[in-house]
């Protein structure tokens, strides 16, 4: 019951935000309940993650949008690894205030058919329509004994290793807090891919799923924008070459 208040709640503000953003002669046409629709498709996680990482509510992507957010990234060297510890960025925290941490959000966000504890947080079973990494649909998740090893990962798509050695070395606590937690840097998905990934960026791993290219690069370029986080030059290039072919 917490989660769907808190959604309902979130809806009915982008609802009216959209509304009031919108200009004038487009106000006369406009159509409430479809912004009402798309709003309820971001807070659940089924078009834009948000509103500027030039992902389409149909999952394409507005390359020269994207391309123009990779232009205004800093280009340089990796940063030393010196200091990183994933505890360095305190995760599973609950930015949105709603009661439940963001794993399980992420969780109650990606999947369908789920269900969840007594405390209306823990997720507990659900289904991932297509896990994006490799394309598989109708992945089961049923939490474990040993929590979401063996199902899925709530992955961030920009690494706290890869954001570290890009900027967030030099941050303050709650900067990376805000980043480690932020819904739009996590995406459930296969564990050994997460594994396989790393804190590698795009010129050293990209997911084995062609289709998902697009939005994972598109995504990643939005949160290092986002963050002020900087790229390699081969991770540029990287980045270009899938835009290229979106």
């Amino acid at each position: 019951m917490r989660r769907t208040l808190t959604g309902l709640i979130a809806v009915l503000i982008a609802a009216v935000v959209a509304v009031v953003a919108t200009d004038l002669d487009e106000k006369l046409n406009l159509d409430l309940g479809a912004v009402v629709s798309e709003a309820a498709g971001a807070v659940l996680g089924e078009g834009e993650v948000t509103a500027d990482d030039g992902v389409t509510p149909d999952g394409s992507v507005d390359v020269a949008r994207v391309t123009t957010q990779l232009d205004g990234l800093t280009v340089k060297g990796k940063a030393p690894q010196t200091g990183y510890d994933r505890d360095e960025f305190d995760h599973w925290t609950d930015p949105d205030g709603n009661g439940c941490d963001a794993r399980n959000d992420a969780l109650a966000r990606d999947l369908v058919d789920e269900t969840v504890d007594e405390n209306g947080c823990t997720v507990l079973t659900g289904t991932l329509a297509t896990e994006p990494y490799t394309g598989e649909t109708d992945r089961a998740f049923e939490r474990g004994s040993d929590d979401l090893a063996v199902s899925l990962d709530a992955e961030h798509l920009v690494a706290l290793q890869n954001a570290w050695i890009s900027g967030a070395h030099a941050w303050d606590e709650d900067r990376r807090e805000e980043f480690a937690n932020d819904p739009a840097n996590l995406l459930m998905v296969d564990p050994s891919e997460n594994r396989a990934k790393g804190a590698a960026n795009a010129a050293e791993w990209l997911p084995p799923n062609n289709a998902f290219r697009c939005r994972y690069v598109a995504t990643q370029i939005h949160i290092k924008a986002a963050y002020d986080l900087a790229v390699t030059q081969p991770e540029k290039d990287a980045m270009i070459r899938v835009l290229d072919g979106c």
